[in-house]
């Protein structure tokens, strides 16, 4: 389901490089709710979720480091997406999730397919052409 493709390459090598990180933590996530034989995803839930913070801060910082370095015209609306995509992931209750694994599981691939996507095809690929 979640597979770096061709068009989402910005053609910055670093970027497209952790973007496919974030599609592989976002395909590992997908999997986990795949699984009929895991009946308990609590655990694996916080570690995507955990996983997915620790990388998104990294990959963050080093889009935000590489766009003030070519002096990127729209580095402040980036900064205000990236700051806004750690909230969504700290918004996550995790007792309401113990209660609906499945269902806030659904909610966050949801918001990493849309959020991707969309994200890198609409903002990222612009950064590659500075």
């Amino acid at each position: 389901m979640f597979e770096m493709k061709d068009d989402y390459l910005t053609g910055i090598q670093m970027i497209d490089e952790e973007h496919s990180e974030l599609f592989r933590i976002a395909q590992e996530a997908y999997e986990i709710y795949q699984d009929d034989f895991i009946t308990d995803k609590f655990d694996h839930i916080v570690d995507i979720i955990d996983k997915l913070k620790e990388y998104a801060i990294k990959h963050f910082a080093d889009e935000e480091e590489y766009m003030e370095s070519i002096q990127y015209k729209r580095m402040f609306s980036q900064k205000i997406e990236h700051a806004a995509f750690i909230d969504k992931i700290n918004e996550i209750n995790f007792d309401d999730m113990d209660h609906n694994q499945t269902e806030t599981l659904f909610e966050i691939l949801q918001f990493l397919s849309d959020w991707l996507v969309n994200h890198i095809l609409e903002k990222d690929k612009l950064i590659g052409t500075n």
